[in-house]
């Protein structure tokens, strides 16, 4: 005879487990203690098996039924209702297992091993920002294409057009380990070019001699017998590494010698957002010196016919030339040695292309962006000095940097 629900609800307990049936094989075991417990009785591949369905109240006898409805149309398919419940119920637990953020977790650690503290930290905290807020917590086997280029194009938003193609490149590893090790079966990252999903950017080409001519280079500018401001100009580039415009353009007002501090203006950026540059004791000096020079003008390096004006563009490329380099170094060739050696030497990349000033900010974040890192950003500038008098000095010296 069918149960009812009033039945169901005033069932007693009793001194030993007793069962209410309900027909088709659904059962309500009420126990000892009180508890109601819903189960099916059924056969498969001619074993007898008893299935769970949960606690009454929590389970009315119509939810009950349903259960049972269900586990029936399995059963019917040839399909054991336990068997499969166990199977969705790993599924689960290795779909918490396996996140992308933990596989990513588990490749970065084998993978650090052999890299610079400092470029390992940096790609952790890129997975962190940029990475794991899109796709952290989906698992890893089921993660396609378009979830990529969702995440590609909101780091693109704010200008990090390098970093997006980056963060594709890593994602693209992390999936290559899951396969690996049998928790992925396809890399949706090789299905996608940055080209096809990121604006373009003009990539620009500056000639610049190899890193192991630069002690050679920096000896002719030494002994450069042209005009001294140019000299200077050439010096200065090379330990600050900015833009050609940007130093020619310099104004004495922008610099504050004491705090060993260029201050550049956003409108004289390309980026158009303010950029902090750390001056190393070098640097000061020869800026110093510099203003016995041109002091009494606004600009550090006014025109030679018109004061109010500063320099040509060609005039430290034409200097150059003249000391051999015609086609083989540039003033902005200085920007590439930087970042190569800096890189190589395992300073941290974000400090890198923050004073390269690479980064495309929005206004709300350039007043904020532009003096991140100073300190570590300082030390790097000091070291990069350092460095090139060391360089100039000797063909064989190498000094390595200390990451911040």
């Amino acid at each position: 005879m069918a149960l009812t629900d009033t039945a169901v609800r005033i069932s007693k307990p009793k001194e030993t487990l007793y069962k209410l049936s309900d027909g088709r094989g659904l059962q309500l075991h009420v126990t000892p203690s009180g508890s109601k417990l819903w189960r099916w009785a059924y056969r498969f591949d001619g074993k007898q098996k008893l299935m769970a369905l949960g606690t009454y109240p929590d389970v009315s006898l119509a939810q009950a039924r349903d259960k049972v409805d269900g586990a029936r149309k399995m059963l019917a398919a040839g399909t054991d209702p336990m068997a499969r419940r166990k199977a969705e119920k790993i599924a689960r637990r290795l779909a918490i297992e396996d996140t992308f953020a933990a596989v990513a977790k588990k490749w970065w650690e084998g993978w650090k091993a052999a890299r610079s503290e400092s470029h390992t930290m940096y790609v952790w905290r890129r997975l962190e920002a940029d990475i794991f807020p899109a796709i952290g917590a989906r698992p890893v086997s089921e993660i396609e294409a378009p979830e990529l280029v969702a995440m590609m194009k909101k780091i693109e938003e704010r200008g990090a057009l390098d970093i997006a193609k980056r963060a594709l490149q890593t994602c693209s590893q992390i999936f290559r380990y899951a396969i690996a090790h049998g928790v992925a079966r396809r890399n949706p990252a090789v299905d996608i070019r940055p080209s096809d999903v990121l604006a373009s950017r003009k990539k620009e080409n500056y000639a610049r001699v190899d890193a192991k001519e630069l002690p050679h280079l920096l000896r002719k500018i030494d002994v450069y017998n042209g005009s001294m401001i140019t000299r200077v100009a050439i010096k200065l580039m090379a330990m600050t590494f900015v833009r050609t415009k940007e130093l020619i353009g310099a104004r004495w007002a922008e610099f504050d010698l004491d705090a060993a501090r260029w201050d550049i203006p956003a409108e004289r950026m390309k980026m158009k957002s303010p950029h902090i540059v750390p001056l190393s004791t070098q640097a000061v000096t020869l800026l110093r010196s510099l203003h016995t020079l041109t002091g009494h003008s606004a600009l550090l390096f006014p025109g030679e016919r018109d004061h109010e004006k500063p320099m040509s563009n060609n005039t430290i490329l034409g200097a150059l030339d003249r000391m051999g380099y015609a086609g083989r170094m540039t003033g902005h060739g200085f920007r590439g040695i930087a970042s190569t050696l800096l890189h190589e030497q395992g300073w941290p990349h974000e400090h890198i292309e923050l004073q390269l000033a690479h980064q495309e900010r929005n206004q709300v974040s350039a007043s904020y962006n532009h003096a991140l890192y100073l300190q570590p950003r300082a030390k790097l500038m000091q070291a990069w000095s350092d460095f090139l008098d060391a360089r100039m000095a000797s063909n064989v010296v190498q000094i390595q940097g200390k990451c911040a």
